[in-house]
């Protein structure tokens, strides 16, 4: 098949969070079972001035129409990295401001407008039409809009796909949108673009998409209640009861996270061998600064800080989890509340706490390998890569169980879970996973279980293969009347 991914940050080029680690990781998974699959993403400044990326030039310039006020002048540069071709759309505007990762999320809807339309128009300029366009959370959700209500006829047999990521961010944005794209108005209804007086992209996606999913199965389950659904349950149940739905789990990129090979950890290690294991711990002590702790298990932290990430429920249980034998350390951005409040924990428990307070992928690896226990105790989480690559790295996770946090990690086998969000009961799984770690039989089985199990893209590529396929056979069948028809009742 010839798919092409589209995606505003992938990595290695340009990350925020986990949907990069999707973008730069699946395209490889499926090339390795034989298809054709490029990523097109935006040419960030940061990507164009790095020299460790040689871009050349696919297309050097070509119109982007998405209106007869709309119109942008854009350029394509090229990419060959680790057997995927990757492609960069750039132009005089918004890209060029990105030059961190910080920055990839500016403000407003018009850049994320020109992407989609502008991946498009490259395919053509480039004559190589996809079987199945795969778009990725909601700054990508108009792009099957634009393809149905304005594309070129050569898109009408291209199948269309939408991941949701994290269906908290639905891009919302006024009305004026539709006019902007020369778009009727009658399409700001209930059943297609509205929501709640918006015009909402996330909706968009998943209405003009022949297949929706997300990232996990249980996350797929979650997001048909009012306490995950944020105020779109009922397109999702309507989505699940026209098999349009499904949730296909994360994988990892298991030649980059690798505990024995891994060039940016001070000591290599296997799940038969863990002498390396306890180097890195060592030196991760050094490195943040904390004396060790006779016995003492050490936690660790790698998140963006926010509510959704549990960060408050930490802050919240720090006194009574330093009356354990524990030491912490937190690496992250985020919210300016919880990082003053962890600040003020490293300056009581400076002889336990360490925060970082910095976004690090080096740094991040050197977390994973060298803390004993990864804490993960969100209010939800649509997949989680954090959990898979601790276990990677023989670093027990103790999460809640939610999204996919429930799908990969069981307690007593290869992690601990705890069911509510409650400061009560993370305490006391902090408390139960701290007496295993001090029995070094029960900690041994439960390192081995978890870097022993298999989270690579390997079984998640091939479901998303079916999926590809399911909705390739969906387009062919129904055609773009039949499909509004199922969609909108």
């Amino acid at each position: 098949m010839k798919i092409l991914l589209l995606s505003a940050e992938v990595a290695p080029f340009a990350k925020v969070g986990g949907l990069a680690d999707v973008a730069g990781s699946l395209p490889k998974a499926l090339r390795s079972l034989g298809h054709d699959v490029r990523v097109m993403m935006p040419s960030y400044g940061m990507i164009e001035r790095d020299p460790a990326w040689k871009l050349e030039t696919a297309l050097e310039r070509f119109e982007v129409r998405l209106s007869a006020d709309f119109v942008k002048t854009a350029y394509l540069k090229h990419l060959e990295h680790c057997g995927v071709s990757f492609y960069f759309i750039g132009t005089d505007q918004w890209f060029p401001e990105s030059i961190s990762s910080q920055t990839v999320y500016l403000p407003g809807s018009d850049q994320h407008l020109f992407f989609s339309k502008a991946a498009l128009r490259a395919s053509q300029e480039l004559d190589w039409i996809p079987d199945v366009v795969h778009c990725n959370d909601w700054h990508t959700g108009f792009t099957p809009v634009l393809m149905r209500e304005t594309g070129h006829p050569t898109w009408n047999d291209t199948a269309t796909i939408f991941t949701i990521h994290n269906l908290a961010y639905q891009g919302e944005f006024d009305e004026d949108i539709l006019r902007r794209l020369d778009l009727p108005m009658t399409l700001f209804n209930l059943h297609q673009l509205e929501t709640y007086g918006r015009v909402n992209f996330l909706k968009a996606g998943c209405v003009y998409a022949d297949q929706v999913n997300t990232v996990s199965p249980t996350y797929a389950l979650e997001i048909q209640t009012p306490e995950y659904g944020c105020r779109l349950e009922g397109l999702m149940q309507h989505l699940s009861a026209a098999e349009c739905l499904t949730g296909v789990l994360n994988g990892i990129d298991t030649v980059e996270f690798d505990p024995e090979k891994d060039p940016l950890i001070p000591a290599h290690y296997s799940s038969a061998n863990l002498e390396g294991k306890a180097e890195c711990k060592r030196a991760l002590l050094t490195e943040i600064g904390l004396r060790p702790i006779e016995g003492a298990a050490l936690m660790g932290v790698v998140s963006r800080l926010s509510s959704q990430k549990g960060m408050d429920l930490l802050i919240d249980t720090i006194k009574e989890l330093f009356a354990e034998n524990v030491q912490l350390v937190v690496q992250g951005l985020g919210d300016p509340w919880l990082a003053t409040e962890y600040r003020r924990v490293q300056d009581a428990y400076p002889n336990q706490f360490r925060f970082l307070e910095k976004f690090d992928p080096r740094l991040a690896q050197r977390v994973y390998s060298g803390s004993d226990i990864f804490l993960m105790p969100s209010s939800f989480e649509p997949c989680g890569l954090g959990q898979l690559i601790a276990m990677r790295y023989g670093t027990i996770p103790l999460v809640r169980r939610t999204g996919g946090l429930a799908d990969t990690v069981f307690d007593g086998q290869n992690g601990f879970v705890f069911e509510n969000r409650s400061g009560e009961e993370f305490l006391a799984t902090c408390r139960r996973a701290v007496a295993a770690f001090g029995n070094s039989t029960k900690w041994r089985k439960l390192v081995k279980n978890a870097m022993d199990a298999d989270y690579s893209w390997k079984r998640s590529a091939k479901a998303y293969v079916e999926l590809y396929q399911r909705a390739v056979a969906s387009r062919r069948e129904l055609g773009d009347a039949a499909l509004g028809e199922k969609r909108t009742g």
